[in-house]
């Protein structure tokens, strides 16, 4: 554990660390912006190096030492960033006195709550615990989408009927809060995201497609939204370099993201790689598609 002294203001940012490359992004941002961000990386899960930041590594379940770090740092802002791929067991769960209470709705809502529930309630447990939790749109907003292309080819006519398609796809899965992608081939949907996340489901649809189970003739778009019930403060789609390469290994056209609520990680890289697949990345306003149904 790496730790400076205590802080004179009482507002460190932290930044609470899943796995992937987007904690770091959202770091190394929040840096530039002038912030001194500490890292609680969750043990078994966030995967970067954090050598060059304050940093200390915990269980996500273990929310007394958190309040710890948090009071012993002076955290009054939090940032939620990155997958969490498995959810802590009963055994895992060190609550504070405060959170005592809440302890059987966190078991249920472990046992049988969607992602989302999950992470409502973790923000829950964070902010009574003392610090309040931001989103990091409200830290390194340049990490939003805009409406409209980003790169140099725009989606044509079908294209845009697949938009469609796996937008509404999207919207429906989010409502089951099960995942933020769907991908249309030909305007029929033809893979919905799971657990899996978006580039393994990517990887499926190259499958189906070499398999001959999704027409070869037709390219297909993927989407993500957030989902309509989704705290904005935690697990904003994203799409990054990565993306694209599985989007490319598919035979898909493009991608649609949600502009305002979706985050483009390494924009420039992300962009380079589509112009020279071939593809579009475009940002869509929801509420200008089905009414924003």
């Amino acid at each position: 554990m790496s730790m400076h002294s205590r802080p004179e203001i009482k507002d460190r940012l932290a930044i609470i660390a899943g796995s992937g490359l987007l904690p770091l992004h959202v770091a190394e941002a929040a840096r530039t912006h002038g912030e001194n961000p500490f890292i609680i990386a969750l043990a078994n899960e966030s995967d970067r190096d954090w050598s060059s930041f304050d940093n200390t590594t915990l269980g996500i379940g273990n929310f007394k030492a958190i309040s710890g770090v948090f009071r012993d740092i002076g955290i009054g802002r939090v940032v939620m960033s990155g997958a969490v791929r498995r959810r802590p067991d009963w055994r895992d769960i060190k609550p504070t006195m405060k959170s005592l209470v809440k302890i059987p709705s966190v078991l249920r809502t472990l046992l049988s709550g969607g992602d989302d529930a999950v992470l409502k309630m973790a923000i829950e447990l964070i902010e009574t615990n003392g610090a309040r939790v931001i989103g990091v749109q409200d830290i390194v907003p340049e990490l939003l989408a805009e409406i409209g292309t980003l790169g140099a080819r725009t989606p044509g006519a079908e294209d845009q009927a697949d938009i469609e398609a796996a937008e509404a796809a999207a919207i429906a899965l989010g409502h089951l809060d099960v995942g933020q992608g769907a991908v249309a081939v030909g305007g029929r949907v033809v893979a919905l995201e799971g657990p899996e996340g978006t580039d393994a489901m990517l990887e499926r649809v190259a499958r189906l497609k070499a398999d001959g189970r999704i027409s070869s003739r037709r390219r297909g778009v993927l989407v993500k939204l957030c989902k309509p019930q989704q705290d904005l403060r935690a697990d904003l789609p994203s799409v990054g370099p990565s993306t694209i390469k599985g989007a490319q290994a598919a035979g898909l056209a493009g991608i649609a993201i949600e502009a305002g609520r979706a985050l483009v990680l390494d924009r420039e890289e992300m962009i380079a790689l589509a112009n020279e697949a071939g593809l579009f990345i475009t940002g869509v306003d929801r509420a200008l598609l089905r009414g924003g149904k």
